[in-house]
């Protein structure tokens, strides 16, 4: 079986927005949500900036002891997908039939950190019973499954930074395959704690640009020097093309190609010349029967680093030849910082609503042009655009490669 996939719905908390709509206009507009990080005292790490959710409030959407039992990312998780189901008008979800898989890179971080310290200062017996199921990665997916009902596949990925977008790629085969009519899919991520950001600080991954939070996610630029944490989740509703017509269900765009592939390099550095994420891009291609002249446009990984930026460029070079300076190419992690395990499905939506609406969201802070990123990274101002059709790269710690594609649905053919 071969069944073709849409999206239909689509939720969002981000450093931008409480949803899709907000998020998308501070997006066009260029607006970062970076800024002092408020959830610890920042003092202690080197780097003193994050992109952290604002004024989430999870009793506004879920029961207070019910979200008292979820950790922050498994909130946001929750709180996406009833976004994302709403707008699909799926108010009744065909429960044997709906299946979900959300990405999450960590985990529940902040949970663990409280409980440790809990097991230091009070002792064994008074560490919550909550500590695991708070804690482990596929309880974003569960607490989904359990909150909506639904009783098809439900299992977690986890590969770094791609992790939200090989949750998409997976649901996606799944519908394709016959297996279920819809999945919830996506990706969460929250650790702005110290332990992460001094971890990221050691690996010398992370901006220090403390002085101008704003202007600290700077990718492709030559002044770059680290990515910025952030924090989030993202989610879709994908659904077999027959089940979304016959319950006449609004259609966003088709998902045509998903490409992965390994590195099998290094724990932390891209393979030389993007050689892995370039393999991603040509399957998802492949897949989706398209050449690359066809892509409108690249929502590109672009973390602000100087190794993964260059290979990037180099890697979208090797696939697309002389298109490559022809397509336009944005990374939103410049106004959302990078949220890990969510960042694959923020970016896999913001492909989408490229396409609804027209429009390119900018890469912000592009002052100092890299001569060795030399393509068009559609720099500071958002750009009308026909967009057509949308890639999304997203590459992650220890060789993860993973590319989406997505066209704007016009019927059958």
């Amino acid at each position: 079986m071969n069944n073709r996939v849409v999206v239909t719905g689509m939720g969002m908390v981000t450093p931008l927005g409480l949803d899709a709509s907000s998020t998308w206009q501070k997006l066009i507009n260029g607006e970062s949500g970076v800024d002092y990080i408020t959830q610890y005292d920042p003092a202690i790490t080197e780097t003193k900036i994050a992109a952290e959710v604002k004024g989430f409030d999870p009793t506004q959407y879920l029961d207070r002891k019910e979200s008292r039992h979820m950790d922050r990312f498994v909130q946001f998780a929750v709180v996406a997908a009833l976004q994302a189901v709403n707008q699909a008008g799926l108010k009744n979800i065909p429960s044997e039939e709906t299946g979900v898989v959300i990405g999450v890179g960590i985990g529940g971080l902040n949970t663990l950190l409280t409980q440790y310290d809990v097991l230091r200062e009070k002792g064994a017996d008074r560490v919550s019973p909550f500590l695991i199921p708070m804690m482990i990665p596929d309880m974003a997916s569960g607490q989904v499954s359990i909150t909506l009902g639904a009783k098809g596949p439900n299992f977690c990925t986890s590969s770094a930074c791609a992790s939200g977008s090989d949750a998409i790629g997976e649901a996606y085969e799944i519908i394709k395959r016959g297996e279920t009519a819809v999945m919830i899919a996506g990706g969460a991520e929250s650790v702005i704690t110290p332990i992460a950001v001094a971890g990221f600080n050691s690996a010398r991954a992370l901006s220090t640009r403390n002085n101008e939070p704003k202007k600290a996610s700077r990718p492709f630029d030559a002044e770059r020097d680290g990515f910025i944490i952030g924090e989030g989740a993202a989610v879709l509703i994908l659904e077999s093309l027959a089940h979304a017509e016959k319950r006449g269900a609004p259609i966003l765009a088709e998902i045509v190609g998903y490409g992965a592939t390994s590195d099998a390099f290094h724990i932390t550095q891209p393979a030389n010349g993007g050689e892995g994420g370039a393999r991603a891009m040509k399957a998802a291609l492949k897949e989706a029967g398209m050449k690359p002249g066809e892509i409108s446009y690249i929502n590109a990984h672009g973390t602000s680093t100087p190794l993964n930026d260059k290979n990037e460029t180099m890697a979208i070079k090797s696939v697309f030849e002389k298109e490559a300076y022809n397509v336009p190419i944005s990374s939103t992690k410049s106004m959302t910082g990078h949220l890990l395990g969510a960042a694959g499905s923020l970016e896999a939506a913001i492909c989408i609503l490229a396409i609804q609406n027209g429009i390119i969201p900018p890469t912000v802070n592009l002052t100092t042009p890299d001569p060795e990123c030399d393509l068009d990274y559609v720099p500071n101002t958002a750009r009308m655009a026909t967009v057509s059709t949308a890639l999304s790269n997203v590459f992650g710690f220890g060789g993860h490669n993973s590319t989406l594609i997505f066209r704007r649905y016009e019927g059958r053919t």
